[in-house]
């Protein structure tokens, strides 16, 4: 069908919709449809698209006291409207405006959420008329995501990130359909994860009282994130980036002047890491957890007395203590009844060593997205730097060429679950988060989500300026699209859509 689209292009008719990310298929007309701003969702009924109605009527119609309009209601039919949020849940949909009214079709209510967001961007206020209008009916969409999983890390050590601003975050990433919240909730800088069995890690580690999270915190945001079809997957990262856990818990370290890898000599270091763990998983709902493993330098393992007779002990290298460290935390990962990822210095220094149920995160550039899948492992594609957000100096155009399934074959292809987005919190906090991540994220979230031919920069740029302007007025800080550097102030007076 969106073939059908370029045709008309091609010939003078009009170009893409101004609908972020692309639909894979759609139709329209020309026949411009008044909307009634006391439209009602009828049809399928669940606590959650009960929810998600209220939510979308508020989007839709921002300005109060505009004239009825003739579509009155949208009929939604949803096959399982309390599907439970996992990797693969279905969020397939079609959306059908009209004359003569408005229909969305899903298999689960994550689908719908999407058609609702679809729904939204296609509903424009007319000033001039004082009226609610979906221009170039009739409407056919049929859409769905090319991979399944689709992610913003958000770095809360680094910089803190207070409950409020991780929930506005989170609805801005439903206008793109990004699904998944990648949580790197501690590091080596602090940590502010509450943990209920070990409360000193926060306690101690934490840069103040006022910049931490309490197990509630931490589940009110998973069942928000929830509530808006968004995945949260949290990353504890060990053996290395672990420097905060030390002001609370020195005996899991190596020495009070050389605080990581972590300790892997003694049992209470993977005591403490199993019981943390449990609490994140008490916490949350996803079924992946994130171990982290990159960037071990086992230095501090060498400089230790005791850690280096333990590693003569056991016929070890340090390199081999890494891979017993890593084998230790999979397994409890696993015992624990989640799926592990982890960063790829894993493959590259384990391979085929690692349980086949790990999820490699490929951050490097080069073959390791192509290494692990031709072995039958599944891949996260973040290759740095072009879709590491903070690197500021790459243009929206530079991440609207990376592509996660680059010299793949279809069949390798098929074991990249997706990608993301990774905003490390080296120089972010809640004052710039929005305009360091928007707009750039929105050209992986397209690149993610619509049809891999879906390739022109041409053609995305008046789209993307649309979806800033999009943004700004939904009340998200996303930056002029033009911009050199992301997060760069406006140069000078002028519109939304000429920056």
């Amino acid at each position: 069908m969106r073939s059908l689209m370029l045709l008309a292009a091609a010939v003078g008719c009009a170009a893409d919709p101004n609908i972020w990310p692309l639909p894979r298929q759609y139709t329209n007309g020309t026949v411009t449809v008044t909307v009634d701003p006391g439209l009602s969702f009828t049809g399928t009924q669940s606590a959650d698209l009960t929810m998600a109605y209220g939510r979308y009527k508020e989007q839709l119609f921002p300005h109060t006291g505009a004239q009825a309009g003739s579509l009155k209601s949208c009929q939604v039919t949803v096959a399982d409207g309390s599907a439970k949020l996992v990797l693969g849940a279905d969020e397939s949909y079609t959306l059908d405006v009209s004359a003569t009214g408005c229909k969305i079709t899903a298999k689960t209510q994550f689908g719908a959420y999407h058609a609702m967001e679809t729904l939204s961007q296609l509903v424009v206020f007319n000033f001039d008329s004082d009226a609610y209008v979906v221009k170039d009916t009739p409407w056919s969409i049929t859409d769905s995501p090319r991979f399944e999983h689709r992610e913003v890390l958000l770095d809360t050590s680094r910089h803190f990130q207070p409950i409020a601003s991780l929930k506005n975050i989170i609805t801005s990433f439903t206008y793109a359909k990004i699904n998944t919240v990648h949580w790197h909730i501690v590091d080596e800088q602090s940590f502010p994860y509450g943990s209920p069995t070990y409360p000193k890690l926060a306690k101690m580690g934490a840069y103040s009282n006022f910049e931490r999270f309490t197990q509630q915190d931490v589940k009110d945001v998973v069942e928000y994130a929830r509530q808006r079809g968004v995945r949260v997957v949290v990353e504890i990262d060990t053996p290395g980036h672990a420097a905060s856990w030390c002001k609370g818990h020195p005996e899991i370290c190596p020495s009070p002047t050389c605080l990581m890898p972590l300790n892997p000599a003694t049992n209470a270091t993977f005591d403490l890491i199993k019981g943390l763990f449990k609490d994140v998983q008490d916490a949350t709902i996803d079924g992946i957890f994130h171990i982290g493993g990159d960037e071990v330098n086992t230095g501090c393992w060498t400089k230790s007395s005791s850690i280096s007779a333990w590693l003569q002990q056991h016929n070890m290298t340090a390199d081999q203590g890494y891979e017993y460290f890593v084998g230790r935390v999979t397994d409890i990962v696993l015992d624990l009844g989640m799926i592990p990822t982890a960063w790829d210095e894993l493959w590259t220094h384990f391979g085929t060593k690692l349980d086949k149920k790990t999820i490699i995160h490929q951050w490097h550039n080069g073959t390791i997205a192509k290494e692990a899948t031709a072995a039958g492992y599944r891949v996260v594609w973040s290759s740095e730097p072009t879709w590491y957000l903070d690197h500021l100096q790459y243009t929206w155009q530079v991440l609207y060429q990376g592509d996660p399934c680059v010299g793949l074959t279809d069949a390798e292809c098929s074991l990249v679950i997706g990608g993301g987005g990774e905003m490390w919190g080296e120089t972010v906090d809640s004052s710039d988060i929005q305009n360091t991540i928007w707009p750039k994220m929105a050209a992986i979230a397209e690149r993610l989500w619509s049809d891999k031919s879906v390739t022109s920069i041409d053609e995305a740029t008046p789209r993307i300026r649309y979806f800033r302007c999009l943004l700004n007025r939904r009340g998200i800080g996303a930056a002029p699209p033009s911009n050199k550097e992301a997060r760069s102030a406006p140069p000078g007076p002028g519109s939304c859509f000429n920056q």
